[in-house]
């Protein structure tokens, strides 16, 4: 559906709205909650100023925080996007559901003859069997809308036959063909005049669906294609940030060896910062037009990315530190997360929590939040996060789990992981290696401790194994053409 089909469907169906009963034997139905899940792609743990950063500026972000939930130890199912995105709408494993890497990610190019391995075969779509988390919402009677980033599969499997009553931008692609400013190229959404920002006009649109839906419940799922590559800002944003950065102490190195790539180690790059910006002022407008419209004590605010900051690769544009890494790697700085949910009269503002939660957990948690039934069946790998939201409970989970069988872009090697209380492990399929790491004592993975904690390390890998076994996780296979480098 394309913008003027969009303003057209919502006009008639809130013309229908009209007409139906508010009432039911003449008492007031109690109001829904709304939901709004915004997704940012490739935003690091420490890109918003309530994280960590003193380069960029995040005030919105900011505000959310001090309105809702802050998580401090959130995760992406994997360090790459496309995986992640379907954990959120299935509530299953990227391994479960076989969609490992981004889509279609390297499959079909043939072998590297540098490289040890060679990654699986995966699915190229999020299969329609699944149901969707905007399936079981519209079927309680919610508009649901999808805003932005799809990269989930081909036309076929777009987002308006995954439970969404309407589509703007969401494609096969994984990052903006045209760029961030229109002309787009993209066929789900209209080209509006030269030189628009994609992440403004993202959200004029998002605005436009909640003004027109303002008296039904909704489901909007505002995915922004930043800040993924191309890295491009407006050009004031980037006159401010090239000047902030000119006022910075200068540190090195400013880069430091990590596998075989260089992982940046400061924030001071002035477009992805002036991104960065944008995708803030997005934030503050949604919450302002809550406000606006008197719906913010019914909306439920949902924040998340989809896998950790390019630090490795790419342009290098952010640091994760004092995480190690980044996107592509199973290291913290890839898969640890900026993660806030308000929940208007039920979460203490300004809370904080550290228990450790996975992008698997947001669809039982919706589901609870909005009194509807649990369909544990399809969200088999997600917990309700209701219990930390309410302060009334924790998690009954051993540890979460990370399946990577592939080699990454940004340099990262195949392998899995297990996070289980304070340790972590990392299996690496290169050569079967493992590194343990005690994550309350050493955020940074500095400090591996598995031959000083054999049986620790022995527990761990026994656990990832078994969970292996019951996802049906595929594993990479032996490159006959490998040659080692001299």
């Amino acid at each position: 559906m394309n913008r003027r089909e969009f303003l057209k469907w919502a006009g008639a169906s809130g013309a229908l709205a009209l007409l139906s009963p508010l009432t039911s034997a003449g008492k007031t139905t109690k109001k829904k909650l709304n939901f709004v899940f915004i997704l940012i792609d490739d935003m690091g743990w420490v890109d918003a100023a309530c994280y960590g950063s003193t380069f960029y500026e995040t005030p919105n972000i900011d505000r959310l925080a001090a309105e809702g939930m802050r998580f401090t130890d959130a995760y992406a199912a994997c360090p790459v996007c496309s995986p992640t995105r379907a954990s959120i709408l299935t509530g299953k494993y990227p391994a479960r559901v076989n969609i490992t890497d981004w889509i279609p990610g390297r499959q079909f190019k043939g072998a590297r003859n540098d490289e040890k391995l060679i990654g699986p075969r995966f699915n190229l779509q999020m299969a329609l069997k699944d149901t969707t988390i905007a399936e079981a919402f519209k079927q309680a009677g919610y508009n649901t809308a999808f805003i932005g980033k799809w990269h989930l599969g081909d036309e076929m499997y777009y987002p308006q036959y995954q439970g969404f009553d309407i589509n703007i931008a969401g494609t096969s692609y994984g990052w903006p063909a045209g760029g961030y400013f229109s002309p787009y190229k993209n066929p789900m959404i209209e080209d509006g005049p030269k030189g628009e920002y994609l992440t403004d006009r993202l959200t004029d649109d998002a605005l436009e669906f909640i003004e027109a839906k303002k008296d039904e419940p909704f489901l909007l799922y505002l995915s922004h294609y930043a800040v993924h590559t191309p890295l491009q800002s407006k050009k004031q944003l980037t006159e401010k940030y090239e000047t902030k950065a000119a006022q910075l102490p200068k540190i090195e190195p400013r880069f430091v060896p990590e596998g075989k790539k260089q992982n940046r180690q400061v924030q001071d790059h002035a477009v992805y910062a002036g991104m960065i910006q944008s995708t803030d002022e997005s934030v503050g407008r949604i919450m302002d037009k809550l406000i606006e419209l008197g719906l913010a004590d019914n909306t439920v605010i949902i924040f998340m990315s989809d896998n950790g900051g390019l630090s490795t690769a790419e342009g290098s544009p952010t640091s994760n530190l004092p995480l190690r890494a980044g996107k592509g790697w199973l290291y913290e700085g890839g898969i640890r997360e900026p993660m806030i949910i308000k929940w208007p009269g039920v979460t203490k503002s300004g809370s904080i929590c550290s228990e450790a939660v996975t992008s698997t957990d947001f669809y039982p948690t919706m589901l609870e939040m909005a009194s509807l039934p649990l369909l544990p069946n399809q969200h088999l790998d997600g917990l309700s996060l209701v219990p930390l939201l309410t302060n009334t409970g924790t998690l009954n989970r051993d540890a979460v789990y990370w399946h990577y069988p592939h080699y990454s872009n940004q340099g990262g090697t195949p392998g899995s992981a297990i996070r289980a209380g304070d340790y972590k492990l990392i299996e690496f399929y290169e050569d079967n290696h493992v590194e343990l790491y005690n994550l309350k004592d050493d955020i940074g993975e500095k400090n591996n401790l598995a031959d000083k904690m054999p049986q620790k390390a022995q527990d761990l890998r026994k656990m990832l194994h078994n969970w292996k076994k019951q996802v049906n996780a595929r594993m990479p296979e032996s490159n006959s053409g490998y040659k080692a480098s001299d």
